[in-house]
């Protein structure tokens, strides 16, 4: 007999139905079928830059993700993963001899759109393609919310902190571009590693620093609909802030925790300060790209209710749980080779590439000399 860990079949159908919820919020957040230019400027939407339409040295120019699945089959895209307030461009005046096939009627330019490097296909301040094939360091790679630009972990001017996938990052650059965020950072901010070791350590973040004013700070960053039933003048929290310290050193990206952007004052010249910035988005919870996920994920959710598929498998016996394993397992490596020379190329794979190796898979475990796997 062979010995083999025992492991559920359900349990790794399971742990893999994770993984593909994760892959696929992106996508399914978004249209795969329509052209998005009909929505306008699309709160948030997967985006892909096209390098054989608009090469670099042209204009930068987005297109949505039902386009760059019919309209850019076969050429070289950069994923961009997803932007904010952005309308689709897919063959206006940026694109020179390619009309969209979803849909043709575009304006010559979307006015609003707003490009970065990003959509040449280079991240990060040091302008570098991902991944990287002249770089050999592990890096994650870390999406701020202002400019919504990928910088390398080690980049950033700080420590990383522990589960960074439920925390938003602004970079360094766009706090001193908007430099009252920095107020909120002691307040509202993942502490740095310094400031918890002398917390753990019993010793006050600042020289001085009374429980009256730490809880002035804490009643200073209540939520704003709490403070919108207790105050009928409210006043500037953000004032009071400054007012009230500590500070913080003014370097490095910042780390924010869930729920933090309803704790910024939305006082009427905060507002104007914040929509003058570009920046009134911070106020909207629902603009953050967990929640996006959030609904790609809700979209892709089964209907309530036990899973019949899954209650047969977990009803099979040791051996043939192990052969379907088996085939499950090299069928999983054999798509990620097949997704693998999709990235190498900078191809986008298409709902008929994934079809295609399914059927090829099909025919393959049809054929005569494909037995079946024995534990011996």
């Amino acid at each position: 007999m062979c010995e083999e860990q025992t492991v559920s079949l359900v349990d790794v159908l399971e742990e893999d139905e994770e993984l593909e919820e994760e892959a696929s919020a992106v996508l399914a957040g978004s249209d795969s079928d329509h052209c998005s230019y009909p929505q306008g400027y699309v709160k948030r939407q997967a985006l892909y830059a096209c390098s054989t339409c608009t090469p670099p040295g042209g204009e930068a120019a987005g297109v949505c993700l039902a386009c760059s699945y019919k309209c850019h089959e076969g050429h070289d895209l950069f994923e961009l993963y997803t932007k904010r307030n952005f309308r689709c461009d897919c063959g206006n005046g940026k694109f020179s001899g390619l009309q969209c096939k979803l849909h043709p009627d575009k304006d010559e330019v979307n006015s609003l759109n707003k490009y970065s490097h990003n959509f040449f296909g280079v991240y990060c301040t040091c302008r570098r393609p991902y991944p990287d094939p002249d770089d050999q360091v592990e890096d994650e790679m870390i999406q701020c919310v202002v400019c919504e630009d990928w910088l390398h972990g080690r980049h950033l001017g700080c420590v990383v902190p522990d589960c960074v996938e439920t925390l938003e990052m602004i970079c360094e650059s766009c706090m001193n571009k908007h430099l009252f965020l920095w107020t909120y950072a002691p307040h509202l901010g993942v502490p740095s590693p310094a400031a918890q070791t002398k917390e753990e350590k019993g010793e006050p973040s600042e020289p001085s620093g009374s429980k009256k004013e730490e809880q002035q700070e804490d009643d200073a960053v209540e939520p704003r609909c709490k403070r919108s039933r207790e105050e009928a003048e409210p006043s500037c929290r953000l004032k009071e802030l400054q007012e009230a310290g500590p500070k913080r050193d003014q370097s490095g990206a910042v780390f924010w925790p869930s729920g933090w952007r309803s704790k910024l004052c939305s006082c009427s010249t905060c507002q104007e300060q914040l929509g003058a910035s570009g920046i009134s988005f911070l106020l909207d919870e629902s603009d953050t790209v967990l929640a996006y996920e959030n609904r790609g994920k809700s979209n892709e959710l089964r209907q309530p209710g036990h899973d019949p598929l899954m209650s047969a498998l977990d009803n099979l016996n040791r051996v043939q749980q192990l052969e379907i394993i088996h085939g499950y397992n090299d069928m999983k490596t054999e798509l990620k080779d097949f997704l693998q020379t999709f990235a190498a190329e900078g191809k986008v794979v298409t709902p008929d590439d994934i079809r295609q190796f399914f059927e090829r898979q099909s025919r393959k475990r049809r054929r005569p000399d494909s037995g079946p796997f024995f534990c011996s």
